[in-house]
């Protein structure tokens, strides 16, 4: 009877997601709420719920102080020079700009937030796409892959899948640092495989404007910042931002055991703000600047405790759980994560982020758990693809759509260019996990 509770309570819940006829938000909270009461479990509900917020609090302040601190040192130029010395350095080489625009992509997306990588890497790179004649595909998918591998533990999936099966960032991330890298060098050296397929068409074809039928545009890449965006930079304190930025990241990379990551971003939002807006008003309008991107990921999070505290403490995941294991022969539990490494990114087409980490992961995790295959190396199968490498193809998600407007090609043509080099991404670093002793084969 719980089992099949439990599996009402999911399948409602990404039924409402998926169709959109409730926001995420309201779906978490509401749909294992009134779950719990059907199931009679009274005042306990509040328990349970209370359990999942306190399991959730370091997860949130680290997501808050992360976005803050990177909004801040964006806002003073840190990343300015960086931007505008890759921009000098590619030349008219597609297999110079190719790279350069996944480096540039990758950099911007440090802050997590693949809408601001596309809307700022897109403007500065296609101007010179335009002149030299590259296919704007490759444009697109130059981006999308920097930010499909940049899985670090500020964003979102990794957030996610943190709160989901309530592991610690550091437990999920750490083991994936060389994976990654694997990854990195993978977009790279498929960024130039693409920047030297292009050398040579338009060389066999002098003059083409590409496959995508863009038209020459400015023969510069130079970028213009805004008044307002010119009066908040802080050019002067450029290495300081970088100093303190790096141990920020050092910190929580290598000593995130004895030091809470919610702490050194706390520690970085405030210094950061002291270093390059010491007035009072300006800090509070930096915080204000960003505080909503913070307010509307932590919502999301809290709520996502509400629903994975009372499918924990009422007992319908674990219900669910034993009762799929009867359906797996156990010798192929050691498998589920290698498996679903392979699959994860195809599923960034069929799941939207949130039902996904919240509603099918914590199950399949249990699943595995049942089976003596350790939860965090479900979270790392996961985070491998789904709506790391395959949000930016995925029509669930905004920025797919925001990277087809902004270089003006159509959605099929994005994803049937771009679709390959992803998943060969995810399928990489999967077999790098299993190279790496982060899961068996």
């Amino acid at each position: 009877m719980l089992a099949l509770l439990g599996l009402c309570t999911i399948a409602l819940l990404l039924a409402a997601i998926l169709t959109k006829r409730m926001s995420p938000l309201v779906a978490l909270i509401v749909i294992p709420v009134a779950a719990a009461l059907i199931g009679g479990f009274g005042f306990d509900t509040g328990k349970f719920v209370l359990a999942g917020l306190q399991s959730l609090a370091g997860v949130v302040g680290m997501f808050v102080f992360a976005i803050l601190f990177f909004g801040i040192v964006s806002d003073a130029g840190m990343l300015d020079p960086i931007i505008d010395r890759i921009l000098a350095r590619v030349g008219t080489r597609p297999t110079r700009i190719v790279p350069g625009t996944t480096l540039l992509a990758l950099l911007i997306h440090l802050d997590g937030s693949g809408a601001v990588t596309f809307l700022i890497t897109i403007p500065a790179m296609l101007p010179l796409y335009d002149r030299v004649g590259i296919d704007r595909r490759v444009l697109a998918c130059a981006a999308s892959m920097a930010a499909g591998v940049n899985f670090l533990p500020w964003t979102g999936p990794m957030i996610r899948a943190s709160a989901a099966l309530k592991l610690p960032i550091p437990e999920i991330f750490s083991p994936l640092v060389p994976v990654q890298a694997v990854g990195l060098v993978f977009i790279f050296a498929a960024s130039y495989w693409l920047g030297l397929r292009e050398e040579r068409r338009l060389a066999l074809v002098p003059g083409t404007t590409g496959s995508a039928g863009s038209a020459p545009g400015p023969a510069t890449t130079a970028r213009t910042l805004s008044d307002a965006e010119r009066a908040l930079r802080r050019p002067d304190r450029f290495w300081i931002n970088i100093v303190l930025t790096a141990a920020v990241l050092g910190t929580m990379v290598f000593l995130a055991e004895k030091v809470p990551p919610a702490l050194m971003f706390m520690l970085g939002t405030a210094l950061a703000l002291v270093i390059n807006y010491p007035q009072v008003d300006a800090q509070r309008q930096r915080v204000d600047a960003h505080a909503r991107a913070a307010i509307l990921m932590a919502s999301i999070l809290l709520a996502a405790g509400v629903f994975t505290g009372i499918m924990q403490g009422t007992g319908m995941l674990r219900a669910m759980a034993q009762t799929a294991v009867t359906f797996v022969p156990p010798e192929m539990g050691r498998h589920i994560p290698f498996g679903l490494g392979l699959v994860s990114m195809p599923l960034s087409m069929l799941f939207d982020p949130d039902s996904f980490y919240f509603g099918v992961l914590p199950v399949v995790a249990e699943v595995a758990h049942q089976l003596g295959v350790p939860p965090v190396q479900v979270a790392q199968g996961a985070l491998l693809g789904q709506m790391t490498t395959g949000f930016p193809v995925s029509p669930l998600t905004p920025a797919t759509f925001l990277v087809c407007g902004l270089t003006g090609i159509d959605l099929a043509d994005h994803q049937r260019f771009t679709f390959p080099f992803l998943l060969a991404a995810s399928v990489v670093m999967t077999l790098a996990c299993v190279v790496f002793g982060v899961f068996p084969i």
